[in-house]
């Protein structure tokens, strides 16, 4: 299929198709006149992208998952990769952190100015 019926049956953008491409997250086979075409295994590839990234994972962790379910899903995933994830996570979480903080400060700066104000 055209990359225009690939993203209808995917969901994603054709732009969201020429980026996974250009990332090296699938490889679309090309017809005679240059033209991309996509295979249903390639569109669940895409659905499985799409998930990992709905999970919030970045896209060098996204690669690192999709090598290791073409070398099997039954395979577990190494120790390394999962502290990578795990490392990630923490990261997130201290950024979620000092937001919260910070919207606090400005809860708090905000409830001062209407008093002040009154």
């Amino acid at each position: 299929m055209k990359i225009g019926e690939a993203a209808s049956a995917s969901g994603v953008s054709v732009r969201s198709l020429r980026y996974y491409e250009d990332e090296g997250l699938i490889v679309p086979g090309r017809c005679s006149n240059g033209y991309r075409d996509y295979c249903r295994p390639t569109i669940d590839r895409v659905l499985a992208i799409r998930s990992l990234l709905e999970y919030g994972l970045p896209v060098r962790l996204v690669k690192a998952v999709l090598s290791h379910l073409t070398d099997g899903p039954e395979t577990p995933l190494r120790a390394e990769f999962l502290h990578e994830v795990e490392s990630y996570r923490d990261r997130l979480a201290a950024r979620i952190a000092a937001l919260t903080a910070q919207q606090s400060a400005l809860d708090a700066f905000l409830r001062e100015a209407r008093q002040a104000g009154r």
